[in-house]
């Protein structure tokens, strides 16, 4: 703990006043919201071309990723207007979307497998990292399963908040495994994905007056329906539904302007790398192993499950990476659609499994709560 010395009136003696380090650094810039939003979009900036020139796949996510949470962690503060994360959510929905062609409905018939493969990759993930915060780390029990649950987690917060979970450890657990999918499974995928049929051959930009009414006006009706949904990135994915189904009929076929992605990428780089900040900074180092080896054993757990979808069935290993892991909805469908994957695909597995950690958690809550009250009042 730091100390500064203040004097106690005219002449008197002087007693030290203990500083929190954590209130230093946040505040060596007192910066408004509006400051707060420059700063961060300028750092997100120089991040995603800093990884453009030195070469590194998805630059644009990746590097802004990377910088913003460098920067969040050292104490500066990182703001995106609300306006903005509609805009970027609304626009990467869109693109995403255009990545679905005909094609595709035709392979949503081997889906259901998949999705049952999905099922059995969230109960090993969940169950495996449960077990190793528990008897590994000695976790208790409502922090260790909310800990584990892969993904949702505003859903997963929520629900913990009914619990003694301890919400610090659960955010950290989150978070970290999060930014690890994107720093080191991107790169990872974006060799894999090489070979990849990519959804979208040629690409066309020229847009005509009605297509782009079409789309505006139905991206907005679908990203309206997601917002209210309640789902994870409801109104992304609203809106790649709405464009999703304009593409799959041929109503439209352009496609937005990749320069307009790019900058949606840079704006998601914002949200994703200030989940954490300056004030986790000492939980994330106490924290850091757990949230590693909960990143590795759902890595392992994913794998298996992902391994038998791709020996049953026709899907290249890039698409299933991409759908089984534990993970955002947002970054890893912009994520697939960057490397020229189904968007569709990726986007429709996260939804199933936050259905069915939607279903689960209210249960598992309700019996953590019964379970620690028998235990306290035995």
């Amino acid at each position: 703990m730091l100390c500064q010395t203040v004097r106690s009136g005219r002449g008197g003696s002087r007693s030290p006043r203990r500083l929190d380090p954590e209130t230093l650094t946040s505040n060596f810039l007192h910066l408004n919201n509006t400051q707060a939003a420059i700063l961060s979009l300028l750092i997100s900036a120089a991040g995603a071309l800093i990884a453009k020139l030195i070469g590194l796949p998805i630059p644009f996510l990746l590097g802004s990723t990377i910088a913003v949470t460098a920067a969040s962690l050292s104490g500066i503060r990182m703001h995106l207007p609300d306006w903005l994360r509609v805009f970027v959510f609304f626009t990467l929905g869109i693109q995403a979307g255009s990545g679905v062609s005909p094609d595709t409905i035709n392979q949503m018939v081997s889906w259901p497998v998949s999705f049952m493969m999905l099922f059995v990759a969230l109960v090993l993930v969940t169950g495996a990292t449960y077990l190793m915060l528990r008897k590994g780390f000695g976790w208790d029990g409502p922090t260790a399963l909310f800990s584990s649950l892969p993904g949702a987690l505003s859903f997963v917060l929520v629900a913990a908040m009914g619990t003694k979970a301890n919400m610090v450890k659960i955010t950290v657990i989150q978070c970290v495994r999060l930014l690890l999918l994107i720093g080191f499974l991107a790169p990872l995928l974006a060799i894999i994905a090489k070979n990849a049929p990519h959804v979208v051959v040629e690409l066309n930009y020229d847009w005509t007056v009605q297509e782009a009414l079409v789309l505006l006006i139905c991206g907005l009706a679908g990203a309206v329906l997601g917002h209210f949904s309640r789902v994870p990135g409801g109104m992304m994915l609203g809106a790649l539904v709405a464009s999703a189904l304009l593409h799959a009929t041929s109503i439209v076929t352009a496609v937005v302007p990749r320069s307009i992605a790019d900058i949606g990428l840079i704006v998601l780089g914002v949200l994703i790398g200030s989940r954490v900040g300056a004030e986790h900074r000492s939980q994330l180092l106490r924290y850091l192993p757990a949230a590693l080896c909960a990143f590795l054993i759902g890595t392992v757990a994913s794998f298996f499950a992902a391994f038998m979808v791709w020996y049953w069935l026709d899907i290249h290993p890039a698409q299933i990476a991409l759908a089984f892991a534990p993970g955002a909805l947002e970054a890893l469908t912009v994520i697939a659609f960057s490397l020229g994957v189904d968007p569709s695909y990726v986007a429709s597995h996260h939804v199933v499994r936050f259905l069915m950690i939607a279903f689960a958690v209210p249960f598992l809550a309700r019996w953590l709560r019964a379970d620690t009250e028998t235990g306290a009042s035995e």
